[in-house]
């Protein structure tokens, strides 16, 4: 088996992003989360993972923040995982994948699911990048710039 590099200390969020995520098992289990799956059954059962498998990608999960590991809520000797805030935060990552896979993998009358707003009933719209004055932004319209510490202006410092 080949180990893992470590990302955590990389110069790029992406980057650091996926030390934590970058596999199909967490994202999937995050989208589970986001569904209202929260006992190991339940993501094993959905996922047909190994429950090895599983059990590491969990502990990572927990480890950064992601989930939280929390008693059952039916007051039984279980345990759940629920998103954190932090977990909470990937909502737009899931979001932005869906909507890429229902771009791309899907003829225009194959049956897919759908994320619906609740309120509304009505599909959610396609995520937008837009610029600090609500300009529409492609790739091509942004630079990624270096930033040397909180306090400094993300202008100040092109990235290599």
């Amino acid at each position: 088996m080949v180990k893992r590099t470590s990302l955590e200390g990389a110069a790029c969020p992406v980057a650091r992003s996926l030390d934590a995520i970058g596999d199909w098992w967490s994202l999937l289990i995050v989208r589970d989360a986001f569904d209202g799956l929260r006992r190991f059954g339940e993501f094993q059962k959905n996922l047909g993972m190994a429950k090895n498998i599983l059990s590491d990608r969990l502990r990572t999960l927990v480890a950064h923040g992601i989930l939280a590991v929390a008693p059952a809520s039916d007051g039984s000797a279980y345990q759940e995982y629920v998103l954190t805030e932090k977990g909470q935060a990937l909502f737009p990552v899931i979001v932005g994948l869906r909507q890429w896979g229902e771009e791309h993998y899907y003829g225009p009358d194959e049956p897919h699911s759908a994320l619906i707003d609740r309120k509304r009933g009505q599909p959610v719209r396609p995520i937008e990048i837009r610029a600090q004055d609500g300009r529409l932004l492609a790739a091509g319209d942004t630079v990624v710039r270096k930033v040397a510490s909180s306090g400094q202006d993300p202008r100040a410092d092109t990235a290599g």
